[in-house]
Parts: structure tokens; sequence; C-alpha cells
């Protein structure tokens, strides 16, 4: 099976390449949504709950803090977490960027209701 381009990323050019925050890179497959996220110094994903899904996130730039139902994870390169459904959570960039991948099954969108 060969790949096609859009499967494969070089995380460290796209992270080099990129011009603003948000998604940066996404594939959507069949089964699973895979977003590169990037967040500059002081950025915040605001409190939310998703009632649909678990979500891995896997840093690979930057620090800050991911808070879950009130517990305060310290993220930094190399942490990985996955969050469950149906807990709130938060997402705050302290030296950024912060650059991680947001991986769930397959749905709809890129942000919770």
């Amino acid at each position: 099976m060969a790949f096609s381009p859009e499967h494969v990323i070089d995380i460290a050019e796209a992270v080099r390449l990129a011009r603003y925050d948000g998604a940066i890179w996404s594939v959507n497959s069949e089964q699973m949504n895979v977003n590169l996220m990037r967040l500059r110094t002081g950025a915040t994903i605001p409190a939310h709950v998703n009632a649909e899904l678990d979500v891995l996130f896997a840093v690979y730039e930057g620090e800050g803090e991911l808070i879950v139902n009130g517990e305060t994870i310290a993220l930094g390169p190399g942490v990985a977490v996955v969050v469950p459904r149906n807990a709130q959570r938060m997402l705050r960039c302290w030296r950024g960027p912060l650059v991680f991948l947001s991986v769930h099954r397959q749905r709809g969108g890129l942000m919770p209701q």
C-alpha cells in the first residue's frame, strides 16, 4: 500500500513553515481525525466538554497545561495524555509555540459542542 502525501508529515518542517495558530495539518481518514495543532504563548483553548469521544494529546514542542476536570497536567515535549469523553478540559500555552497532535476516532468538525 502506498501512502498518499497528505498522510505523511515532517512535523519540524510543518511547524517551521506555520504562519498561524490552530490546525496546521490535518488528516481525516475513514476511522480517525488527526490534527497537528499550534498555539502561541498565552493562547488558550477554553474549557469545554467533549461528550462524544476520548482524545489523545501528544506534545512535540513548547510548554503549557491541560486542565482536566480541575486537575492540572503539565505539558511539554514527550508528554502524552488521553482525555476521556465527558471530561471538561482546557488547554493553555505558557511558552510557545505549543505544538501537539490531537487524535481521536472519526467525527465531524474540529471543536466539540
